[in-house]
């Protein structure tokens, strides 16, 4: 029987962190590619060492040389400079709309069945960067962003009632970024809409904090950004993709019509699954919430218009 193969480029915090989960999980074996050979090799043998201690058996090799990659079934691309304090994720644009071309069409070519997952900020251009380089369908190229931030938000609203986060389900659609849109109306807490538990005003709090949880995180480790929760939403995608779970996850992907949003990769409710995106989930918003997704993915659009020049 063939073992799934999956390839993590970038052997930075994210990616690193990234390979480890994966490898608990025995989703298949892992590569780790980075432009420095040695560091990913060298992570890479960290986590193997690990496997006799924490009983899995997945293979995992570093690498520098995209040929190790050939056939992989899964490409995630964690590769890219980290957002520093006071700089916005627009302010990434330019390094890392190179950096996600190089190593896309390079992956792309070596794994062209792939489905591929963009963890690179600002996501939903880096995942728009990705699609074109790589010439995949749609449903192939995925932006990993909506599931994080909600897990954002589900942690505050914890931490905010004193309840199990596990009884909280949460969804913040729209950009990745300071226009992302949490609809608390599809927020709820054992089923019951938090928008019953909480007060306007600590609820509008808990959603400004969202918004701001990746640099009140970049603010706070002083140098390099947040990696334990992006690995394991990464991690998540791969795992419901891998075993074609049909899981419902908020990721960014290309909407063409759905939402009145059109050529543009935006946080959307999408159903995963062996092919990659199944099905973009269409849902009631309100005439506030609807404005707010209009405005979230135009501000990607023009932040894609940009990057156009350069792809």
């Amino acid at each position: 029987m063939k073992r799934n193969k999956i390839t993590v480029i970038g052997a930075g915090n994210v990616g690193g962190t990234t390979v480890q989960r994966l490898a608990e999980k025995e989703l298949g074996d892992v590569v780790l590619l980075d432009v420095s050979g040695d560091l990913a090799r060298g992570k890479a043998l960290d986590i193997l060492q690990s496997a006799p201690i924490c009983g899995y058996d997945t293979k995992v090799i570093g690498t520098d040389d995209y040929s190790d990659t050939k056939g992989s079934d899964l490409i995630i691309v964690t590769a890219g400079i980290a957002r520093r304090p006071g700089m916005s994720r627009d302010n990434l644009l330019r390094i890392n709309a190179g950096i996600i071309k190089d190593v896309v069409k390079s992956a792309a070519s070596a794994s062209p069945d792939a489905i591929i997952i963009v963890v690179t900020n600002p996501l939903d251009v880096m995942t728009y960067v990705a699609y074109k380089v790589s010439g995949f369908a749609r449903e192939r190229v995925i932006g990993m962003a909506g599931l994080l931030d909600s897990a954002r938000l589900a942690t505050f609203i914890s931490m905010e009632l004193s309840v199990s986060s596990k009884d909280i389900s949460a969804m913040v659609l729209g950009g990745h970024g300071d226009s992302m849109v949490p609809s608390t109306r599809y927020t709820t807490v054992a089923g019951i809409p938090v928008s019953e538990l909480l007060p306007g005003e600590r609820l509008d709090a808990i959603i400004k904090r969202t918004r701001e949880g990746g640099a009140e995180i970049v603010n706070l480790l002083k140098a390099g950004s947040a990696y334990y929760a992006p690995s394991a939403a990464v991690a998540d995608m791969a795992e419901t993709i891998i075993k074609d779970k049909k899981k419902i996850i908020p990721c960014s992907v290309l909407s063409s019509g759905k939402y009145g949003i059109n050529g543009i990769f935006v946080g959307l409710p999408a159903r995963l699954g062996l092919k990659g995106v199944e099905e973009i989930i269409e849902i009631d918003l309100t005439p506030d919430e609807s404005s707010a997704l209009r405005r979230s993915s135009n501000a990607v659009s023009e932040l894609c218009k940009l990057v156009d020049g350069m792809i």
